[in-house]
């Protein structure tokens, strides 16, 4: 799974505080994530990440544009 600093993941279980959403800040063997929900911060090993990521939702850099269109 090709991931960069920056993104917001979506977790397959949620977290204790009920978010499913997780902003990506360390990438490497392991990966650091911090929740959006609650601020908690894990790290978790690339391979059980990749086992546990249910879906890219927002890649780093892209900006929300609601109802724009150009």
């Amino acid at each position: 799974m090709d991931i960069q600093l920056g993104d917001i993941v979506r977790m397959k279980k949620p977290h204790p505080c009920g978010g499913t959403d997780w902003e990506i800040t360390r990438v490497g063997a392991d990966v650091k994530l911090k929740c959006l929900t609650c601020g908690r911060v894990v790290m978790l090993e690339r391979y059980v990440f990749e086992k546990r990521v249910k879906k890219l939702v927002r890649r780093a850099g892209e900006e929300e544009h609601a109802g724009e269109s150009r």
